[in-house]
């Protein structure tokens, strides 16, 4: 009877015109001047390089690191999403709306959407319903041009590496390995691995190489991590690119050509400010993603959001067993910030689903398909206090869920300790989120979070590392390190490398390497078959299990549902 009831309240609000399409609800907000944005966070407009009405640049310069000190800074998280997703980023934009709603300075900060999963599996990126960030087709699509910025400067690298290569043949040079790839901002299987220089004498040097998505390149990690233009230069500098027939690292300081790559990022590198559909300022800058890379915006727009907001808000990439984990371990060790709070994003769908539920039939009401799945939410729970962290657990409502069944969300909360809010700002917009917002800024002030607890020691060696990762966050038995892992390993030490944090490639479905492992999984290893090296981004990426880098395109792709309809783009939500 009470889902009954619940229904029959949905089908009234559609029948009020609340329901909208993203597209409806974005094209019918008011958009103000991006300068009257700026305006409103204190943001000097003489400042912005503008794109248009609605986008601007600001100058990274601005960057205050006193007022960076004074910032709440907030992190959004989730339990272990679905492939349908959690809803971070629409939770992340409501608790903005919220949070200003009810007379708080707080500024939004998000990663930009990557085209692979825009036309892929996933759509878009900006949010969704009443809590977007707009103009939301030109964020999903190619924005002010960072992505295109890290990718050309990316393969620019490749270019420069093979003819150098190339010319310098005649003279002894060589290389024994080469350890820099392609990227490339589409999931094309195809071009993981290939073959270049075929052809004649003139064609270039014969050579296996692949390609990577732009997420996952280098150059995106050190765009997301650098704290200034010289910061920039120097890590560019540092990106190892391969081995010489000598044994000695070859890097792109010895290719001669930082300067020019630095040139390739310059505008780039400049955070972006947009607004939400409640004229709320945010800046989306960046965009590794969290199985694959470190999973969090750049620390310029989060410190230029900390410089200009009393609260900022950010997410990190799926669940926090990754995104999270690297947010603490990579970035605010680099970085020197730390949350005062984290939001656990769960939906009750998600929670079915990690209670047995088939993937099918997690729209339909299960109380104990929600009960069984709070295991793996209070493992994301635990995981998040043993880093200090004050959690408020947020349930991101659907139209399909029951009372009931948030009852026992927020009953099971109760029983730990930990805040509960439910979060209706994909109908409502701002209000939806004002208790939420509320809740949060109680925490903040009442109890905030503990100085952060990283997982390891900078002093740990490299397979130490990952271990506690694996075994502290993941609840793995332990660790296997293939013959490639181990041989690069070596390489690791040679080059002095081990005290760079480690960056864990792996699923984002499940704790363990296994994405149809749901729930809370036992008694498994985590594979290790090879390590990347970032000198440059100054972190070790680990491949686990059998993650790709480069990923592939569904049966039905997204794209085939991509359209131009009198003169509006359709189809990216």
């Amino acid at each position: 009877m009470n889902y009954i009831c619940h229904i029959i309240k949905q089908y009234q609000l559609n029948l009020q015109g609340i329901m909208k399409t993203d597209f409806e609800i974005a094209r019918e907000a008011k958009l103000q001047p991006i300068g009257d944005i700026a305006n409103r966070a204190g943001i000097p407009v003489d400042a912005l390089e503008h794109y248009g009405k609605y986008i601007a640049k600001v100058s990274y310069r601005l960057i205050d690191e006193e007022r960076v000190k004074r910032s709440h800074l907030i992190l959004v998280t989730s339990i272990t999403p679905t492939k349908s997703g959690n809803g971070k980023t629409t939770v992340s934009v409501g608790l903005a709306l919220g949070m200003n709603r009810i007379g708080k300075n707080a500024i939004l900060t998000l990663r930009e959407p990557s085209l692979g999963p825009c036309f892929g599996m996933k759509g878009g990126a900006a949010g969704g319903g009443y809590a977007q960030v707009l103009p939301m087709e030109k964020i999903n699509l190619h924005f002010t041009g960072d992505f295109h910025a890290v990718t050309s400067a990316n393969n620019m690298i490749s270019a420069l590496l093979d003819n150098y290569i190339y010319q310098h043949r005649e003279d002894g040079f060589g290389m024994k390995e080469v350890l820099w790839r392609r990227v490339l901002d589409v999931n094309d299987r195809n071009l993981r691995n290939i073959i270049t220089g075929l052809g004649g004498k003139n064609d270039g040097v014969v050579s296996e190489n692949g390609f990577d998505i732009t997420p996952a390149s280098e150059i995106m990690a050190i765009f997301c991590l650098a704290e200034s233009e010289e910061d920039l230069h120097r890590r560019i500098g540092n990106i190892l690119l391969g081995v010489t027939f000598e044994g000695k690292p070859f890097t792109v300081n010895d290719l001669g050509v930082t300067g020019a790559i630095v040139a390739l990022l310059h505008d780039a590198i400049h955070p972006n400010l947009v607004q939400t559909t409640e004229n709320t300022p945010a800046f989306i800058h960046g965009g590794p993603f969290a199985n694959i890379a470190h999973g969090c915006n750049s620390v310029m727009a989060t410190k230029m959001a900390m410089t200009f907001g009393d609260y900022c808000i950010t997410e990190a990439g799926f669940g926090a067993d990754l995104g999270a984990e690297k947010f603490f371990d990579i970035k605010c060790r680099k970085a020197g910030i730390a949350p005062k709070l984290t939001v656990l994003v769960a939906t009750a769908q998600a929670l079915k689903m990690h209670g047995g539920v088939d993937v099918e039939e997690i729209k339909r009401p299960n109380v104990e398909g929600v009960r069984r799945g709070l295991a793996n939410m209070d493992k994301h729970i635990a995981n998040m206090q043993a880093f200090g962290q004050t959690v408020v657990v947020c349930l991101n409502r659907f139209d399909t869920d029951t009372d009931e069944e948030l009852a026992i969300v927020r009953e099971h909360c109760e029983r730990l300790g930990v805040g509960f809010a439910i979060n209706t700002a994909f109908t409502e917009g701002g209000q939806g989120a004002e208790d939420f917002a509320r809740l949060v800024v109680e925490n903040i002030e009442q109890h905030p979070s503990a100085p952060l607890r990283l997982m390891y020691e900078d002093s740990d060696s490299v397979e130490t590392k990952v271990l506690k990762v694996a075994q502290n966050v993941y609840g793995a038995r332990g660790i296997v390190l293939k013959p490639a892992a181990k041989k690069k390993l070596s390489q690791i030490n040679a080059l002095g490398l081990e005290h760079f944090p480690v960056c864990i490639a792996k699923t984002q479905y499940s704790f363990s390497e296994d994405a149809k492992a749901y729930g809370l999984p036992t008694d498994f290893d985590i594979t290790i078959r090879d390590f990347v090296i970032n000198q440059g981004a100054e972190m070790l990426v680990a491949v686990a299990g059998e993650i790709m880098r480069m990923p592939g395109l569904p049966k039905s792709p997204q794209a085939e549902r991509i359209k131009v309809v009198d003169g509006r783009i359709e189809g990216l939500s």
